[in-house]
């Protein structure tokens, strides 16, 4: 299996876990295979950074609100953390805020609090009283548990005079060790650790189930507030004590090498707590400083957790399976005599690639060690002892269609060469297209597609659209009805308008993830106009071609990709056809409050005595489009000291030339 191939299958892994941990309350492996996932994602990623726009998993958080719940929206998002697992990644994170902020030596100082594994909240207080608790859903949209909450004896009611008038207060409502063991003698259906305990008891539709179970809460984060609480992170936790909240006494100051010896304290002290940790957080205490690091993706670039250590441990490999991607990626995983590791039961690891498995010498029947660090999916660490196997001879055709699978170039992933004939491709390419930050159709999931494509109800996605029309058949079919088929309908009509990003996204087009389809819908605008710049960079040396490549963040591989998906006549036929069936809305351009920048296209050349990442962040935040280089199209260059060709360019084109002074005035800084 080549490189993309594992990637697609560990981003599988990670969505796959991330439902079972936040909308089921039901874990399929620990935080540590979780984390381990997501690494050695991350890992690939980092050879292939072209790819990352298709790891979606990577960047989701939380998951869908439960049915049963009414939907409450964040009005500031609730968003997850980035990890970190030794020093040296700490320190890189350092670097990084340091790069983006422009510092040198100036010293930085974080608050170090310990990482509770409980259930993420939102507690909202309106003139000063408890209003409501909104779980943190999809970081966006949570489940409103605002009767759940109130049966904690703990939670204040009501703020003191110095509270704002409007405040949204995080934190993270946890069973300790000891209660979970007094829950889990009682009950017929035993939770596998705290942290399910805690989750399945304040998402019960019943309150009273809620009263009976022990449950607590310690605060630490802010959200919306009316009025400035504190100037430091440290500070707004002194006043959350100060209005009568629970706030980890562990919670400390640190600066410079302190992070590390707090972290390894952490390590020792973690077995006697009353209560289950998985890492320490980090933030930088300066909230001025956070206001001005933002977010990028799914996580703030001003705080990290620092993860403990793996956990390991040795099982038998009992067979090597093949996957096929969407793309057509081969990705060979291992299949294990199951194992408990750190209380969850692993039965699958990653392999990688073929180039993985030649390295680590593993074939079946060997006795190898695992680890689980981080992600949805352990790693194979190495053999413990050789079994009586042979070598595993990785396949050179298709598993699935038997086409010819082959390397090219460089790739590390061996992929299948059947294209749209390979009934597997075929099948994921459907399961991405309903997939939730595609078209996010309700009961059009991987066992539906599955079943509809054998059945031949789908060969394509414009088949989607016309299911409707054999409700009647799809109704008797084994497991549905009339009901079941009339809903399915019913999600369907409601997905025939979609937005540009999400459209762009669902086509499944190599390399383009949700971050790169946000991109090219903020710059086209609408699908009229991205589709004709794409016909028409088929032409090389075309304007089209060279606007493509100005795009800030879509790389010349990216953008190959897109001109090959548009060079092939079936999927012209397929566009064609969901044009039919489906109204693709224009994409709606983030504008700051009068912002002179919203929806001006910019370039930025020369040094600034701001960072250069900032300086695109903030003029990204309020609504411009950042490119690398100028056209006809661009509205202004903003010009710092040694500014080269750009400058000339601009010139002759006539483009409006800003200092870095008039530019910060735009951008209200």
């Amino acid at each position: 299996m080549n490189g993309k191939e594992t990637l697609n299958a560990l981003l599988a892994r990670i969505e796959a876990a991330n439902t079972a941990y936040h909308e089921q309350d039901a874990p399929e492996i620990t935080d540590a295979d979780y984390d381990a996932l997501r690494r050695e994602a991350e890992a690939i990623l980092a050879e292939h950074p072209e790819w990352r726009e298709d790891a979606k998993a990577l960047s989701q958080v939380g998951g869908k609100p439960v049915a049963g719940f009414k939907k409450v929206m964040h009005r500031t998002p609730m968003l997850s953390l980035d990890n970190v697992f030794n020093a040296v990644e700490f320190e890189d994170f350092v670097a990084r805020i340091r790069r983006f902020l422009g510092l040198k030596n100036e010293a930085l100082e974080f608050v170090a609090e310990p990482k509770m594994d409980g259930l993420s909240i939102s507690l909202t207080y309106e003139q000063r009283k408890f209003a409501r608790a909104a779980t943190r859903g999809d970081g966006l949209v949570g489940e409103d548990v605002t009767a759940n909450i109130l049966t904690l004896q703990s939670l204040p009611r009501e703020l003191p005079k110095d509270a704002p008038d409007f405040i949204e207060i995080r934190g993270e409502v946890y069973m300790t060790k000891a209660d979970f063991m007094a829950l889990n003698a009682v009950q017929e259906r035993q939770f596998a650790n705290p942290r399910n305990a805690a989750a399945g008891s304040l998402r019960q539709l019943d309150p009273s189930i809620t009263a009976q179970r022990k449950l607590s809460l310690f605060a630490y984060a802010q959200g919306e507030t009316s009025v400035s609480v504190a100037q430091t992170h440290w500070d707004y936790l002194d006043a959350l004590r100060h209005w009568g909240f629970a706030v980890n006494p562990l919670s400390r100051l640190v600066k410079g090498g302190g992070a590390e010896a707090f972290q390894a304290g952490m390590g020792v002290q973690r077995a006697e707590l009353p209560y289950d940790i998985d890492g320490v957080v980090y933030k930088v205490n300066d909230l001025a400083l956070q206001n001005r690091l933002g977010f990028v993706g799914r996580a703030p670039r001003w705080a990290v957790a620092w993860k403990f250590p793996a956990e390991k441990a040795s099982t038998m490999l009992e067979d090597i399976e093949i996957q096929v991607g969407r793309t057509g990626a081969l990705t060979p995983r291992a299949r294990l005599k199951p194992v408990n590791v750190g209380g969850v039961l692993v039965t699958y690891a990653t392999l990688h690639n073929e180039d993985e498995i030649a390295r680590k010498g593993v074939q079946v029947g060997d006795i190898v060690e695992l680890q689980r660090a981080g992600d949805v999916i352990p790693q194979i660490l190495g053999v413990l002892k050789k079994g009586e196997g042979q070598p595993f001879i990785f396949p050179d055709h298709c598993p699935v269609c038997g086409a010819l699978a082959v390397r090219v170039d460089d790739d590390v992933v061996r992929r299948c060469t059947g294209g749209l004939t390979c009934p597997a491709q075929v099948v994921e390419r459907l399961i991405h297209f309903c997939s939730r930050s595609a078209f996010d159709i309700e009961g059009m999931g991987e066992k539906t597609v599955r079943e509809f494509h054998e059945a031949g109800l789908l060969r394509g996605a414009p088949d989607i659209f016309a299911l409707p029309a054999h409700e009647a058949q799809i109704a008797k079919r084994e497991g549905w009805g009339e009901v079941s088929a009339a809903k399915l309908s019913v999600a369907i009509a409601a997905r025939r308008e979609i937005g540009l990003a999400r459209f762009i996204f669902a086509l499944g087009i190599r390399r383009i993830g949700e971050n790169n389809a946000k991109l090219l819908a903020r710059h086209y605008g609408s699908y009229a106009h991205w589709k004709q710049a794409m016909l028409a960079a088929q032409i090389i040396g075309s304007d089209a071609r060279l606007e493509l490549g100005s795009i800030s963040g879509i790389g010349p591989a990216i953008a190959e990709d897109l001109l090959a998906f548009f060079a092939e006549e079936h999927n012209l036929t397929t566009l064609a056809r969901l044009e039919a069936a489906v109204q693709v809305q224009d994409e709606q351009v983030a504008v700051g409050i009068d912002s002179p920048l919203a929806g001006k296209v910019m370039v930025f050349t020369g040094t600034l005595t701001m960072a250069r990442p900032e300086a695109k962040a903030r003029a990204e935040a309020l609504g411009a489009k950042v490119t690398e280089s100028v056209s006809k199209k661009t509205d202004y260059v903003v010009v710092g000291e040694d500014a080269g060709s750009k400058v000339k360019k601009a010139v002759e084109l006539g483009v409006t030339i800003l200092t870095e002074q008039k530019f910060r005035e735009m951008a209200g800084l």
